[in-house]
């Protein structure tokens, strides 16, 4: 074993970070075993310097972020600060600087992933970024090494514990949205601005990552298709139940069929209760992908939270330690393919819509008329009225979702609709 150690430089010391400086420090023999040289926190880059940080040497503490990465005796930089900036000017420095880095800011990799590639290939450095994606899981080196022979033709999961949380308790309790988000918050499973989370921003960063990876192709997060679950009512969650469902934030990445493209997409969505995702509860995370050789894999487990995160980036920084004394680097960028992303209106997806109609003879035709003239196939109708109104829902066939876009806003036309109570896409079939 090498006596000189590895110097590892931490950039953020919050909920991630702290655990990272932990693990560093309780498990160093183990991680020394593991990568075969020992490895030394050289300093810690932070906004507070004066709060207390329990386990690490006040010495090794800084605001100077620029200074740190630029040292030039730094191995490996390990950055969990988050946002674009100074997260993406400090990784470029690391790099310039003979460092090779770990992050975990999936907002930077979704936006600017390409150009982060492209300096790590420039200096000859490791970018790693496991914790980015699905906290603990591992999902981005499985896509990206154990797949690599392989063909991926669909990435479909929960992403995002803090909405799969807030949907599985208006599912088992039968509370609305915002008593739902409370108790997340409560919890701390919802951060105070609970925006990124609820709107589906988080979501549509990792679908940016992943869709990126299993297709070999760039996918930025303005090329995926987000929604939110801000306008999931208890309602639309006990039609789903009386379908045989439930509502998750899916995060839906698919490779056309006949392969010319690629699609990447964020939004609530129906399943039935028998497909595996149904049963993901609370803050957990799954995500299946499915490849032409390997067929259908699962990855189930923790999506976010100190421990499980920093879990992540340790087995990272254990790999580009590795690579580092081995003089190498592990896989980069892979986007040969050069894809394109499709617009959401070519997705084929199918629908749930609710409507509340006058109750008297001949709405239900009229209804079936327009679906109808905009090519979409009714596949069940239920239809309930009292006192001259009525509920109707329709769910569809498979159809190309501008089709059925257009399809609401004729039914928004005709004078026996009252209203679109809601709308939903089903998948999972």
């Amino acid at each position: 074993m090498r006596t000189r150690p590895l110097k590892v430089a931490l950039l953020g010391c919050g909920v991630v970070g702290s655990e990272v400086a932990r693990i560093m420090t309780t498990h160093a023999e183990d991680l020394a075993a593991r990568i075969g040289a020992p490895v030394e926190l050289a300093g810690v880059a932070v906004r507070r310097p004066s709060k207390v940080r329990e386990g690490i040497d006040p010495a090794l503490i800084t605001t100077d972020a620029t200074a740190l990465v630029r040292r030039g005796d730094i191995d490996v930089v390990v950055e969990v600060i988050g946002g674009i900036e100074p997260a993406r000017a400090l990784i470029t420095t690391a790099f310039e600087n003979g460092a090779s880095v770990v992050s975990a800011n999936k907002a930077l990799l979704a936006e600017d992933g390409a150009a982060l590639h492209a300096a790590a290939e420039k200096y000859g450095r490791d970018l790693y970024y496991e914790a980015a994606v699905a906290g603990a899981i591992p999902l981005v080196r499985p896509l990206r090494e154990s797949l690599a022979g392989d063909k991926v033709n669909r990435v479909l999961g929960i992403v995002n514990g803090t909405t799969n949380f807030i949907l599985d308790k208006m599912d088992t309790s039968g509370a609305g949205y915002s008593e739902a988000l409370d108790e997340a918050t409560a919890l701390g499973y919802a951060e105070a601005d609970p925006t990124a989370d609820v709107e589906g921003f988080d979501a549509a960063a990792k679908a940016a990552i992943l869709a990126g990876i299993a297709f070999h192709t760039r996918v930025k997060i303005g090329d995926v298709h987000r929604e939110g679950i801000t306008e999931v009512t208890a309602a639309d969650i006990a039609s789903a139940r009386r379908m045989g469902c439930t509502v998750k934030l899916l995060a839906i990445c698919e490779r056309a069929a006949d392969g010319a493209s690629v699609t990447a997409r964020v939004h609530p969505a129906m399943i039935p209760l028998s497909h595996p995702l149904a049963s993901v509860r609370e803050a957990y995370n799954a995500v299946f992908v499915e490849a032409e050789a390997a067929g259908q894999l699962m990855f189930y487990g923790p999506g976010a939270g100190g421990s499980p995160t920093a879990s992540a980036v340790l087995g990272d920084l254990v790999a580009v330690c590795r690579n580092k004394l081995g003089e190498a680097t592990g896989p980069g960028e892979s986007a040969y393919t050069r894809l394109p992303v499709s617009p959401m209106g070519e997705v084929v997806t199918r629908y749930h819509i609710s409507l509340d109609v006058a109750d008297k003879p001949g709405v239900l035709a009229q209804v079936a008329t327009v679906f109808a003239e905009q090519g979409v196939s009714i596949d069940t109708v239920r239809q309930q009225g009292k006192d001259g109104e009525a509920s109707l829902v329709v769910v569809t066939h498979r159809a190309p979702d501008a089709a059925l876009s257009g399809t609401v806003e004729a039914l928004r036309k005709l004078d026996t609709v009252r209203g679109v109570a809601s709308i939903m896409r089903v998948e999972g079939e």
